[in-house]
């Protein structure tokens, strides 16, 4: 069997994000506002810093206004809580991104939930999960859009296949699983407690890794013509799959990096254009 053919996210990401400074720039001659993204740092965690300052590059490359809030470590829950409703109630800003982790003295979840629906364009919220699940109108989680967005872009059709998501965290593993059975997949989400891990990724047609644990799927139990989205990024530039082995077997697969990371942004911006259309009243098209 050839090799996988690689996912080319950063391509991808490109043209989305070319897509939407085009859709930026329309809005604000039409409405004389540009749409604008508020970014929240607790602390200065360096792989933090350097995200948000990646996102605020990706913005103004967008035409989207880039607003940034700057907290200190010792922030508290109730301060961090009343800075992201106040962010919430001002209608200059249109999308609201908490950069996460906020540190393990803060409630995370009760600042997540401090961020209006309406300007929940990292998808974080119960409310957008809700949305996600019921199929209704809504933001979804950035990195599991981005991944049906690589898969849509490369002709992969989860409808009846089985689906393998291995992890389950609120914004990644969850909501990547709660699209792809939107979309007609059988899906099985495996993660720490799981007996014979091998023994379900072998069974899949689609294989989402978002664990968090460098190498964790091993090419040998790539089901031979499966799909493989590595979401995991971990030290060394390394997967949570075993590139080597699994680009053997694999028909597509994501590269780490270039793969699911720019698609992230991709739909963050995307999304923060499409928060600030309905906020002023802009029907697109």
């Amino acid at each position: 069997m050839s090799q996988a053919r690689l996912m080319d996210g950063t391509a991808l990401a490109r043209r989305i994000v070319e897509e939407t400074g085009e859709r930026a720039a329309v809005l604000t001659e039409r409405t004389g506002t540009a749409p604008c993204l508020a970014t929240v740092l607790v602390g200065e965690d360096p792989a933090s810093v350097t995200y948000v300052r990646m996102k605020q590059n990706r913005c103004r490359t967008a035409g989207i206004t880039s607003r940034h809030v700057a907290l200190p470590a010792a922030t508290t829950t109730a301060e961090l809580v009343g800075t992201i409703e106040a962010l919430s109630a001002d209608p200059g800003v249109h999308g609201i991104l908490l950069q996460h982790p906020v540190g393990e003295h803060i409630d995370e979840r009760a600042a997540f939930e401090a961020i209006a629906p309406g300007k929940d364009v990292d998808g974080v919220t119960f409310a957008s999960f809700a949305t996600m699940s019921f199929g209704l109108p809504g933001f979804v989680s950035c990195t599991p859009g981005g991944i049906m967005r690589l898969l849509a872009a490369y002709g992969v059709d989860p409808a009846g296949k089985r689906a393998v998501v291995v992890g389950r965290s609120a914004i990644l593993g969850k909501p990547v699983g709660m699209l792809l059975l939107a979309r007609d997949a059988t899906v099985t989400y495996c993660h720490s407690r799981t007996r014979d891990l091998s023994a379900a990724v072998r069974e899949a047609d689609i294989v989402v890794a978002a664990v968090g644990r460098p190498r964790l799927i091993r090419g040998q139990d790539i089901k031979p013509g499966a799909v493989v989205i590595d979401a995991g990024y971990n030290a060394g530039n390394v997967g949570d799959v075993d590139f080597g082995s699994a680009v053997e077997r694999a028909s597509l697969i994501t590269p780490v990096p270039g793969g699911v990371g720019p698609m992230t942004i991709a739909t963050l911006l995307e999304q923060t254009v499409e928060a600030a259309a309905r906020q002023l009243g802009v029907t697109e098209g």
